[in-house]
Parts: C-alpha cells; sequence; structure tokens
C-alpha cells in the first residue's frame, strides 16, 4: 500500500569518502513499493521502501547502506552520519592446552597487543587475576580463588593451522621478596582491606591474604620507545609500568591510594584524579594503549564510576583519560558515550561494558563496546572506531558537584550534556561480531595490524562453571576493506 509522505530535509552527513550538506524544501510523495534494487549484481531488499519525492527517488540512508553491506552510526551531538564498510572475517583460531588444574581451564584472552616488528601471527596477552568464583554463604556473595598461588602473567602467542600457540611466559614480579608469596612473584589476590574485596580459598573456610602486590590485570600495551609494557589493573584502578621480563617498575594510581597500603618495592604514582577511587569493584581500568610514538598514554574504566554513588551503575558516562608519557602526568579526559540499553532487549545498562582499546594515534582509537551475554542472546559485540579531535576535554572539571552544573559526568543525562557542551568522541562500527555469530561473552583482547587486519579474542575466565571440554577461547581475524592509519 502506497503512503503519502511530506518532509523537510536537513541533513549533514559525514561519509567514508568525506563531508556534505544536502538540505531540502517542503517535498511531497508516495512510497515507492515496486522498485527492485541490484547491488554488484544481487537484487537486495531495504528494510524500508523508498519515496517517490516530485519525480526523484529518495531511500533512507540506513535502509539504503545497510542493504549494500556498510554499518550506520548516527552521532546526535554532531549530526552527522557516518557509514563503513563492513569487515571479512578471514580465519579463526582455538586454545587447546592442558587445564590449569580439574576443572580450572588454561586461560588467556583478557587482553591482545601486537608489537612492531614480530610477525603478523605472533601477539601478547594477559589472563587477569586468575581463576576465582562467587559463593553466596548466609546471604553474603564470597569472592573465592581455587588457585590463590597463581602469577598473573603475561603471555607470548602465536596463531597457526587454527590453534592458538603459548610460546612464552612471563610471570609479573617485584624487585625483591613479596611478603605474601615469600617469593618474587606476586599473586592475583586483592590489596586493601576493608576496600576491596576479602579473597577466600575455593572451599570459603579460609580468608586469604591480601597482597599489596597483587594485580587484576587486563589490558596491554607496549612503549617501543623503552622496551616496556604497560598494564591496565582493575584493583587500583591502576596502570601498571613492567619490563620485558615481567618486573614491575611502577604503578599509577589515585590519589589517596597509597595512604592505604605499603608498597616500597614497587613506586605508587598518585597521578589518577582522586575521583577514580569511587569505582564499582571488578569494573575498573580495562584497557590501556600508547601511540605508536610514545608520547601519550591512554587508560579506559570498564564502567561509569560511582560518582556519587551506587546508582551511577546505570550512567552511560564511562572516562578515557589520556597521559604524557614523558611526565605520567594526565593531560586530558574524555567522556565515551556507551550504547543506549533501551534500544536492545532485556539489556540493563549497568551491563554494557568497554574491554579493550587500540590506540592508531592520539586522535583515533579503537574500542571494544559488549554486553554480558553470549551466543543467541548476546546484542552488542562492537569494536568502533572513535575521534577525540573534537571531544570535550573535561579533566577535573565534573568530578564533583561543585562545578556551575551541579552535577557529576557521571550524574549528567544526554540533555545535560548539551547543555553544558560536552561532546564524547564520535564512534563509528567497525566491527559487529554479533552479525557474524561470535560464540563468547567476553572479546576482551583487540589488536590491529598493518592497519587492516583486526584481530580479536575471548577471556574464558579459566572455565570456571564450564561444562564443555572444550578450552573455550578463540581468536578471530578480519580483513577490514580500508586502512586505518
Amino acid at each position: 500500500m502506497k503512503k503519502i509522505w511530506t518532509i523537510t530535509a536537513t541533513a549533514v552527513l559525514t561519509l567514508s569518502l568525506g563531508t556534505g550538506t544536502v538540505t531540502a524544501s517542503v517535498l511531497n510523495g508516495n512510497t515507492a513499493d515496486k522498485i527492485v534494487y541490484s547491488s554488484n549484481g544481487q537484487v537486495i531488499a531495504p528494510s524500508t521502501p523508498a519515496v517517490n519525492f516530485d519525480g526523484s527517488l529518495y531511500l533512507p540512508i540506513r535502509a539504503f547502506s545497510e542493504a549494500t553491506g556498510k554499518y550506520v552510526d548516527w552521532d546526535e551531538f554532531r549530526s552527522s552520519v557516518s557509514l563503513t564498510d563492513k569487515p571479512i572475517l578471514t580465519s579463526t583460531y582455538s586454545l587447546k592446552a592442558p587445564n590449569l588444574a580439574e576443572g580450572i581451564k588454561m586461560g588467556v584472552g583478557s587482553s591482545l597487543t601486537h608489537l612492531p616488528g614480530d610477525p603478523d601471527n605472533v601477539f601478547y596477552s594477559t589472563a587477569d587475576r586468575g581463576p576465582n568464583g562467587q559463593i553466596e554463604i548466609n546471604g553474603t556473595t564470597l569472592r573465592t580463588f581455587p588457585l590463590a598461588d597463581y602469577t598473573p602473567t603475561i603471555y607470548k602467542i602465536q596463531i597457526a593451522d587454527g590453534e592458538i600457540i603459548i610460546l612464552e611466559e612471563i610471570p609479573l614480579k617485584v624487585n625483591g621478596i613479596n611478603p605474601t608469596t615469600g617469593t618474587a612473584n606476586i599473586t592475583g589476590l586483592p590489596n586493601i582491606d576493608g576496600r576491596d574485596e576479602s579473597p577466600y580459598n575455593a572451599e570459603t573456610e579460609q580468608q586469604l591474604s591480601y597482597d599489596p602486590y597483587g594485580l587484576d590485570i587486563e589490558g596491554l600495551a607496549y612503549n617501543a620507545n623503552d622496551d616496556t609494557f604497560w598494564i591496565s589493573d582493575e584493583y587500583g584502578p591502576s596502570i601498571v609500568h613492567v619490563k620485558r621480563d615481567g618486573t614491575i617498575i611502577e604503578r599509577i594510581v589515585p590519589q589517596g591510594w597509597a595512604e592505604q597500603v605499603s608498597t616500597p618495592l614497587v613506586p605508587a604514582r598518585e597521578v589518577l584524579p582522586e575521583v577514580y577511587n569511587s569505582l564499582r569493584q571488578n569494573r575498573g581500568a580495562e584497557s590501556v594503549g600508547i601511540t605508536p610514538d610514545g608520547k601519550y598514554m591512554f587508560m579506559a574504566m570498564q564502567n561509569a564510576l560511582r560518582n556519587p554513588d551506587k546508582s551511577m551503575d546505570n550512567s552511560r558516562q564511562v572516562r578515557i583519560i589520556k597521559f604524557d608519557l614523558a611526565t605520567l602526568h594526565p593531560i586530558a579526559e574524555y567522556a565515551y558515550l556507551l550504547e543506549d540499553a533501551t534500544k536492545f532487549n532485556k539489556l540493563a545498562q549497568a551491563d554494557i561494558v568497554l574491554s579493550d582499546m587500540v590506540v592508531i594515534n592520539e586522535n583515533t582509537l579503537l574500542i571494544d563496546e559488549r554486553d554480558k551475554f553470549a551466543g543467541d542472546q548476546a546484542q552488542l559485540k562492537r569494536i568502533y572506531s572513535i575521534d577525540l579531535s573534537t571531544a570535550t576535554n573535561i579533566l577535573n572539571k565534573y568530578d564533583d558537584a561543585t562545578n556551575a552544573s551541579g552535577q557529576t559526568l557521571e550524574q549528567m543525562t544526554i540533555a545535560d550534556l548539551k547543555t553544558n557542551d560536552i561532546l564524547p568522541p564520535s564512534k563509528r562500527t567497525i566491527l559487529d561480531a554479533v552479525e557474524f555469530k561470535y560464540p563468547y561473552e567476553k572479546i576482551e583482547g583487540l589488536s590491529l595490524v598493518d592497519g587492516n587486519k583486526l584481530v580479536i579474542i575471548n577471556d574464558n575466565d579459566f572455565g570456571i562453571g564450564s561444562t564443555t571440554t572444550e578450552n573455550g577461547t578463540e581468536l578471530w581475524t578480519f580483513e577490514l576493506p580500508y586502512t586505518i592509519k
């Protein structure tokens, strides 16, 4: 059935090939339901019919782009539409390493980074704090560590013939003796009694010792200028500087953190703003990246800070902070805007998270944003390219409610952000893994090789609670039909 349409159109389009402005006066027309469309010789069916306005055919940009194999992203802050060609899945690889213990599988995949000069099929990864779980006792949820002596480790891996092969293990250690372990090695146990979760053994019969040097490692970045790694940690939240042999050099922490615990073997540099102490437990510093020239480092939190309280778990604003690596001081901070959970089916805003990043240059980052579901239930597993060049630097401006807006960053609505002239980074989709039926919940590792080879890997959480015999870690590679520089 034909419908009569009347529109006044004014649109600003940001396309892959450039930017243009299109305006139109009031037009009257009917839907063109019987038009047949083809792309590269193949018949396609747009989700919305075209409209015939005064003899010209108009097709909604989203319907046209989706039908021709492009991602479509709308930026309401800039009134712009981005169109991006979809990638091609090229290969998949699985980890088949022996289990660490009965019921505990080998794990990698909390991060993924490719070092310049290495072969295209060699990467480095991490596996967070080690096997852990939660058990409810008399209404209280306890955090358990079945392998309390597990050492957080950097793994050098290779992909070949459908397999992920572990080439080298680099356990993290201090330059001296860690009193918790009696060796140089650290653990994945929490740092501070009363601030972090209380650690228990697998049976919850014994509370374990805290480890002031313990790390819940997530993101991994490499600085070629001094041949060292930087690792993001969820406990602090912190960013840890590490030698290639795994020795921890120093730790960037929030202001006020160091007075709560003594770490004489690892200098704690309190350069993160104090507001970062208001993290949600287990949702800390999730990703880290360094510009290829080694000048700047970026860190992203996994979720919104609880600033001022727990109700901010449903905030869409997640902080990304930028450091000058020469001084280790923050020089900028941005309000990354998570996807709106109401646009999905039964998805809580608090369960949309950031999981990894790749820093292309000072203004361009790749960001891994996902939901908590797996398999057919998954709705959001996307890699975005974000542009910081026009985003607002909010460093030290909205950490409490004493600013002119009377709100913290996390308390603001979309309307509040606009009122206060806060521009989040612009986002465009470069991979929607749901369309490729990626089977796992936690895409936590992300890398880019040669500007057009996109690589993702999942964290299997050491198979805790898994009923399958497979390891459950997979690395997938994609080819982008363009180059990101």
